[in-house]
């Protein structure tokens, strides 16, 4: 329990989870402010060090801690993988189009602070950074294997149809097609 827990006193209003985000240390939940288009893209397009998340909740990756705060600046860099729970921003036959065929397995490996793996359909070279000059690809139906998922606040991972996964934050990868 943190601070803010033990002092709001009374019934707390429904917070609204749009995304979230895996850093080195957090799953962070919360919503981006003024999005104006699919998550990826606003990834994609972000030109500031930081992203500003609203009603956030962020979740230890080491203990399970959890920290409630009406914002949190993220710096970009740190976004593992993201992923958007609630799309306000398309339309449903946007979001299909969006979906080509995603016929490679892989799994890529992030040795970072806290190592795991997410397994997961892919198309062919997606996570080559020559393949485009795109910074992130989407994984199909990832499984993230190396985190413990038992707190229910990180039991959402173990959910996810897709993750935005950041190509530069792979350190292996296993393509099985070769």
């Amino acid at each position: 329990m943190n601070q803010n827990d033990r002092n709001s006193g009374g019934a707390s209003a429904p917070v609204i989870v749009e995304d979230l985000f895996l850093t080195d240390a957090f799953l962070i939940k919360g919503r981006l402010p003024n999005k104006t288009k699919r998550l990826s893209n606003v990834l994609e397009d972000w030109t500031k060090t930081f992203l500003t998340v609203e009603d956030a909740t962020m979740v230890s990756l080491r203990n399970g801690e959890v920290i409630r705060t009406p914002s949190v600046q993220v710096n970009q860099k740190e976004v593992i993988c993201a992923h958007e729970l609630l799309d306000f921003a398309g339309d449903h036959a946007m979001r299909r189009l969006a979906q080509p065929n995603k016929a490679v397995r892989i799994r890529a490996f992030y040795a970072g602070a806290v190592q795991f793996e997410l397994t997961g359909n892919v198309e062919p070279g997606a996570y080559e950074q020559s393949m485009s000059n795109r910074k992130y690809f989407i994984m199909q139906t990832p499984i993230v294997r190396g985190l413990d998922l038992a707190p229910q606040e990180l039991q959402v991972l173990g959910t996810l149809e897709y993750a935005i996964v950041r190509k530069d934050k792979l350190a292996y990868v296993y393509d099985f097609r070769g």
